[in-house]
């Protein structure tokens, strides 16, 4: 509709067209197990929050974080980011070997939070079979400088392509390691509480999401957590095979499910706002 605010990404942007699609909800889970791996960032976490309680509220908060940056207006995603930078403004984490109390808001923190879940995005999505030019694939990366400014970093100090990305996972991976934190996240991830009754449901589905998530993570983040996974190219046939499913479902009826972000945002803007990725190269 004419006038109507299109958000901070807008329809053209590749952003508008990834973030509707099912397999971003695996991608969501591997950036949880990549980010584990940063000790000081999951110790913010895990000092901060009872996560094997709230695991669940976190992930659809941050769902809900994307979804309001990506197809809100702009005012909601400038407040949702405020709302970000304030919460972490007020946490501190104590290192239990030295005894230091650091802010979670620490920008190397940031940073790696951030470029862990770009990373994921992007490898589920194309993997999956999204097809993404490596064109659109840079552009997604730089547009997501915009989201790395809301939680309060400087867009110019974040990777604007893929080979700046995987320059920064090169020079980050030192600081790398499947500490204590990150071996709870892994074991929450693999066998999260519920009702005993639905224990066999999640033996039979969560299980096989999730170690499809841990499979897809890079090489270095299987040899730290020291579990093995199966070949790259089996997991890709493995990420395409579900694509193919998830797809199948009619993206009207997942886009019911709440906060129903992407319908909003067509009401506001317009039928032809429908994410699709067949609009990415036009």
């Amino acid at each position: 509709m004419t006038g109507a605010d299109p958000g901070l990404f807008g329809p053209g942007s590749v952003t508008w067209q990834t973030h509707g699609d099912p397999m971003m909800w695996i991608a969501g889970i591997r950036a949880l197990y990549l980010q584990a791996l940063h000790p000081r960032a999951v110790r913010g976490v895990m000092q901060n929050s009872d996560f094997r309680r709230d695991a669940w509220g976190r992930l659809m908060r941050t769902a809900n974080f994307v979804g309001t940056t990506t197809y809100g207006t702009t005012e909601a995603a400038e407040r949702a980011g405020a709302r970000v930078r304030k919460i972490h403004s007020m946490l501190t984490a104590t290192d239990p070997d030295t005894g230091e109390r650091y802010g979670v808001d620490e920008p190397g923190l940031l940073l790696w939070v951030h470029c862990a879940e770009i990373d994921s995005y992007l490898d589920v999505l194309r993997r999956s079979g999204f097809r993404l030019t490596d064109a659109e694939a840079d552009r997604y990366v730089a547009e997501h400088r915009e989201s790395a400014r809301l939680v309060g970093l400087d867009p110019g100090t974040v990777p604007a392509d893929r080979a700046q990305l995987v320059a920064y996972f090169e020079k980050v991976r030192p600081e790398l390691a499947a500490g204590p934190e990150a071996r709870e996240v892994d074991d929450f991830l693999l066998r999260p509480p519920t009702h005993p009754l639905l224990v066999p449901l999640r033996e039979v589905l969560w299980r096989r999401v999730a170690q499809l998530a841990y499979a897809s993570l890079p090489p270095y983040a299987h040899e730290l957590y020291g579990r093995p996974a199966p070949a790259p190219a089996t997991v890709t046939r493995q990420l395409r095979l579900t694509g193919l499913l998830l797809r199948r479902v009619p993206a009207r009826v997942r886009w019911q499910l709440p906060p129903k972000h992407i319908l909003r945002a067509m009401a506001r803007l317009g039928p032809d706002a429908r994410p699709a990725p067949y609009k990415l190269g036009r």
